[in-house]
């Protein structure tokens, strides 16, 4: 028996038992119980800031939205064992919104059950019992909306999207989950004031890395949909209109090429799209939730980030360097390695070596992860990068541009051309084929394809 049958049958239950509200002058401290009767108990929290003078204090739609988010964070403990039955003893869902649940669960740990040799269906993978009352809630009628809420992560995609809808006269209000250097600096960059950022704290309990340890499974999660949740808690506390995530058309392809394996399925238009839907139907803020670059490449992204020069010593795409205080370039992951390619045919070698510390394009101990971005390998690696054919263009164009400057070539250049892979009568094509992309599988207001349509044409 493998350690996911094993771990189900021992665990035959995972109990979203409670969670807490507990509110202050300054913040809303939110706490959430999770059982696996017999070997773990969790109790992971966040922290909210709120505006001076509000309360949610008997406000049923904020005490929806925060056990909304408590089905979110579940699914990074429910994992460890995979119980086949996820029982909710705090609140109620409908049939549908099971439904909606067990496609998060199944497709956004897709990752991880490909990682951890797991074969299951959508319907087998978890069955979901709510033994708790349904919260009844309806939409004050007397709360005024405006503005954008965008989340920063402290990459380029949110940069170009706050740098963009600032110059377009939106009120922008930032949002993040803890803090960290890349996000206050991409701010400040923006020339905004401190308080425009509105960060909550979101307290991971250490117990699930206790089990880890002991061999019990673990793998990636879709975190943006916790990111999506508690995004909404945010902007229903400040009266936002508009949650403006930065995912792009790229994030929809699939990590591992012929299956619905997505390392970024949460990030995709089809969880967007989702998201959409169950926000209206379950939730009924009258908060809007898209992606402002949904239409755009990584390739057309990053051409008109570099645009944007005071960003580029303030903003960090690296989830390993996240980690680590302040963050950091790790230099050793394909995140790394794919900010180099999608960027090197805007910046000069010497401008990119400045901006990670390290000659990456040199670095032979990338090879392994370049033949997998360029699509020489059975899947992508695992991280939030682009599309195969958009890093081909780049590496293309950046060959293109050293050899007609006479510059010596950086070794994963070289073994791309040993490859044959570098086709330059094909380049000016593909080139215009790129930045005159425009998916029209977006859910953007005409309002917001015109300012996006109007930065397009300024950029590129």
């Amino acid at each position: 028996m493998n350690k996911f049958a094993a771990f189900r049958n021992e665990n035959p239950v995972f109990i979203f038992r409670s969670y807490d509200i507990k509110e202050t002058d300054e913040a809303i401290d939110v706490d959430f119980f999770y059982d696996i009767p017999g070997l773990a108990q969790f109790r992971p929290g966040w922290s909210f800031p709120k505006p001076d003078g509000l309360t949610v204090s008997g406000d049923a739609v904020f005490e929806k939205l925060v056990f909304n988010l408590g089905m979110a964070e579940a699914i990074s403990y429910w994992k460890s064992v995979c119980s086949p039955e996820l029982r909710v003893e705090c609140g109620f869902l409908t049939e549908e919104q099971k439904e909606w649940w067990k496609k998060l669960w199944f497709l956004g740990l897709g990752e991880f059950q490909f990682i951890n040799g797991i074969e299951s269906t959508q319907q087998e993978f978890v069955n979901i019992n709510c033994t708790g009352k349904e919260i009844s809630a309806d939409l004050r009628s007397d709360r005024e909306l405006n503005g954008c809420l965008i989340p920063i992560g402290g990459g380029k995609d949110s940069a170009l999207t706050l740098e963009t809808l600032k110059n377009s006269g939106m009120k922008c209000r930032c949002y993040s989950i803890n803090k960290r250097r890349s996000i206050s600096g991409t701010v400040e960059a923006a020339g905004l004031p401190e308080n425009t950022l509105i960060t909550a704290r979101r307290k991971f309990d250490r117990s699930l890395v206790d089990l880890n340890n002991k061999g019990y499974l673990n793998g990636h999660t879709p975190f943006s949909s916790v990111v999506a949740f508690s995004a909404e808690i945010t902007a229903y506390l400040y009266g936002v209109k508009y949650i403006v995530l930065s995912n792009e058309s790229s994030a929809n392809e699939s990590t591992v090429a012929g299956s619905i394996v997505n390392h970024q399925y949460s990030k995709s238009f089809e969880f967007e799209s989702d998201f959409h839907e169950y926000e209206k139907k379950y939730l009924g803020t009258g908060i809007s939730y898209f992606s402002f670059l949904r239409p755009l490449t990584e390739f057309q992204i990053a051409s008109m980030f570099v645009s944007h020069r005071k960003y580029l010593p303030v903003f960090r795409s690296c989830n390993l360097g996240s980690k680590v205080s302040p963050d950091i370039w790790c230099l050793e992951c394909p995140k790394c390695l794919f900010v180099s390619l999608i960027l090197s045919p805007f910046l000069s070698l010497d401008e990119l070596k400045e901006m990670f510390g390290k000659d990456m394009l040199n670095d032979p101990s990338m090879l392994e992860y370049f033949i997998e971005l360029i699509g020489e390998s059975e899947h992508k690696p695992f991280e939030c990068v682009g599309s195969v054919s958009e890093v081909n263009l780049s590496v293309s164009l950046a060959i293109q541009k050293l050899e007609a400057q006479g510059e010596k070539l950086p070794l994963l250049f070289e073994e791309y051309v040993k490859r044959g892979l570098y086709h330059p009568e094909t380049l000016e094509e593909r080139r215009k084929e790129y930045c005159c992309y425009f998916n029209e599988q977006n859910l953007l207001t005409d309002e917001f394809k015109t300012i996006l349509k109007k930065e397009m044409e300024r950029l590129l």
